[in-house]
């Protein structure tokens, strides 16, 4: 990928696998956890947070038989991590955390293997009831890989924005996932950036190259506190649920989890994205102006 001034105007070149080439006044990067548009961007690869993660959808033709008062259980044990979580009344979905090193990240794992390893190795001494539900897994739902993380100070501080070129969703912050947020945030991305270019359009009424670049710096610049704080507090409240079991590390669950983590949790919800524009003030998709 490259950019380049055509005309005066700034222009991206993408190249795809296929040899294809796009030219395009706006790129947005939302190519996941390894982002090419990430790294064109010189934004340093996510890192390992020291923990993995094996995720499953267990079936029951029959019903499982949870009652909404059940519909969440959660198991805790040193260095482990477990839960499951049910979807409707035949399917629940469950993940088991460990600090121990992933199977399948150079090749895919062998999901007998996996579910295997947990019932008897990894989660043996957790209640029947969880294993029951991993027993019930359908194969192909099973996945066991690490939990990746980008450091929240390359968030911070670093290019998130070039010129029309921008990224969103994991490509931006990934972070691992404990607070459920890592979807929410990559929504919250596409409502700020929309709100921004639909700015622009409303402002010129047309796609002008040069306010692209000015209304994707500010969406960076919008989104890097917010993301950096998520990718923050998800990481920690992971460590503090998971590792070891000294006086010390009950101690700071407790502090820290019990009534730091739970605010900034508890203000996740509160975070308002702003307002589009409305659909009556942009130009029409069949305009000139379209992309």
């Amino acid at each position: 990928m490259e950019t380049q001034v055509e005309h005066g105007l700034s222009i991206c070149i993408v190249t795809l696998d296929n040899g294809t080439i796009i030219k395009s006044k706006v790129v947005i990067g939302c190519d996941g956890i390894h982002s090419i548009v990430a790294r064109w961007l010189g934004l340093r690869p996510p890192v390992y947070s020291g923990r993995s993660a094996v995720r499953g959808l267990s079936v029951f033709p029959k019903g499982h038989g949870f009652d909404h008062s059940h519909a969440i259980q959660q198991f805790l044990d040193v260095g482990k991590r477990a839960a499951f979580f049910t979807l409707n009344d035949k399917e629940v979905y469950w993940y088991f955390g460990a600090m121990c090193p992933p199977k399948g990240v150079e090749k895919e794992a062998d999901p007998e293997m996996t579910q295997r390893e947990v019932m008897e190795d990894l989660a043996k001494d957790f209640p029947p009831v969880y294993l029951d539900i991993v027993k019930h897994s359908d194969l192909s739902s099973l996945t066991w890989a690490p939990l990746m993380f980008r450091y929240p100070w390359d968030i911070l501080f670093g290019n998130l924005a070039r010129s029309n070129v921008t990224v969103a969703g994991d490509a931006m912050h990934p972070m691992t996932p404990e607070l459920g947020q890592g979807g929410c945030l990559a929504l919250e991305d596409a409502v700020v950036l929309g709100r921004h270019l639909g700015d622009s359009f409303s402002k010129h009424g047309k796609l002008v190259s040069q306010c692209v670049g000015v209304a994707i710096g500010r969406y960076a610049k919008e989104r890097r506190l917010r993301a950096a704080t998520l990718v923050t507090a998800s990481y920690l409240s992971g460590w503090l649920q998971q590792d070891g079991s000294s006086r010390l590390m009950r101690f700071l669950r407790y502090v820290l989890y019990g009534f730091l983590l739970a605010r900034v949790v508890n203000g996740i919800t509160d975070y308002d994205c702003g307002k589009l524009p409305s659909v009556s003030s942009l130009p029409s998709c069949d305009s000139e102006s379209s992309i």
